[in-house]
């Protein structure tokens, strides 16, 4: 439990739930087949990676920044990953 918000950060939520400007780990992918975790490793979103998250407002684009690339993500796939 974090001691100054009162939430458990340890709890790999999906990646549609983190606010902008929110640097997050990747815990996990939940792919039904080898297909999304391949292309997001192709973009350089692997499990142990830190990205940041530039935009998630409704409606608009899922924007995050992984190294030093911005990536758009489907709101779909984005709710695949699991961060930290």
């Amino acid at each position: 439990m974090h001691e100054e918000t009162g939430t458990n950060e340890d709890v790999p939520r999906p990646l549609t739930q983190v606010a902008s400007g929110q640097v997050v780990r990747v815990a996990g992918i939940e792919a039904c087949s080898c297909g999304l975790a391949n292309r997001l490793a192709a973009m350089g979103l692997m499990v142990n990676g830190e990205l940041k998250v530039v935009n998630n407002g409704h409606p608009g684009p899922f924007v995050v920044m992984v190294r030093d690339a911005k990536l758009v993500l489907g709101r779909g796939m984005a709710d695949k990953i699991r961060v930290v």
